[in-house]
């Protein structure tokens, strides 16, 4: 069965009633998953969101592509940027710049998604790696900056690594779209990203993620395969096995001869 893609009307619509899913994809082959799976939203590389195969892959997924403020520039390079990337078919935009970055994109009618609680662009000022909102008064610096990003006019915004008591309290008393990455259950989405959904991530694995399959191990194992077949072609190569008779084309012996009669005289 075919779906819709929802509008920001239709997801502000289910705030409070159930929770979406969403994941983050980087390729096309994901993104066309994600779709045959029923997955609600997406966060890509914007090179994902501009590719002409893109929608024909993913034509229900709400689709958000995401830069970082060091990546785009000031508040004017991001509204260019955010325009060709509404006019590409995103749904929404991804930023973590400042609230008048936000801002400017949200004056001209882009939906923003904003990011608070572990920023791994920001996470020099907030202790590294780690969850952010452990105490009343660490809890209130995100409640302040979801407000902030109320006042910027964004649509939703990520809530990352906070307690779950506090990601929920907030999620209640915002209109924000709030995103939940290893937050809990008590916000509006659930977000994972796929690499770590399929197990294809060599790196450290969050705490907040969950492996569903085990990609490495298939990828070690073709990779293993890959080189098996190099190595054979090899060996058919310096055995005189490959090319067979059925890999060249044979010349009428007439027309060889005549050939090489004519190579002899130049």
């Amino acid at each position: 069965m075919s779906r819709t893609r929802p509008t920001i009307h239709d997801l502000r619509a289910m705030k409070g009633k159930r929770q979406l899913t969403m994941l983050r994809v980087m390729t096309l082959d994901e993104a066309e998953a994600a779709e045959r799976a029923g997955i609600d939203i997406v966060s890509i590389p914007p090179e994902l969101l501009l590719d002409p195969r893109y929608r024909d892959a993913a034509p229900s997924l709400f689709s958000m592509p995401g830069e970082n403020f060091y990546e785009i520039g000031n508040g004017d390079d991001f509204v260019r940027w955010a325009f060709r990337m509404v006019k590409a078919s995103a749904d929404a935009v991804y930023c973590s710049a400042s609230y008048a970055t936000v801002k400017r994109m949200a004056d001209e009618a882009v939906p923003v998604i904003g990011h608070v609680g572990l920023i791994p662009s920001r996470r020099t000022w907030t202790g590294g790696w780690k969850a952010v909102g452990k105490t009343a008064q660490s809890a209130l610096d995100i409640m302040r900056a979801v407000r902030q990003l109320e006042a910027a006019g964004a649509f939703g915004a990520e809530i990352e690594v906070v307690p779950v008591e506090v990601a929920e309290a907030i999620s209640k008393n915002t209109s924000l779209f709030m995103l939940s990455m290893g937050a809990g259950a008590g916000c509006d989405a659930q977000y994972l990203f796929a690499e770590d959904v399929l197990g294809s991530n060599r790196g450290h694995m969050p705490r907040h993620s969950k492996v569903y399959r085990n990609f490495a191990a298939e990828f070690d194992r073709l990779q293993g395969e890959r080189v098996a077949a190099f190595r054979e072609f090899v060996a058919d190569v310096e055995s005189r096995a490959f090319p067979e008779e059925r890999h060249i084309v044979r010349m009428d012996s007439a027309e060889l001869a005549t050939f090489l009669r004519e190579m002899d005289r130049l």
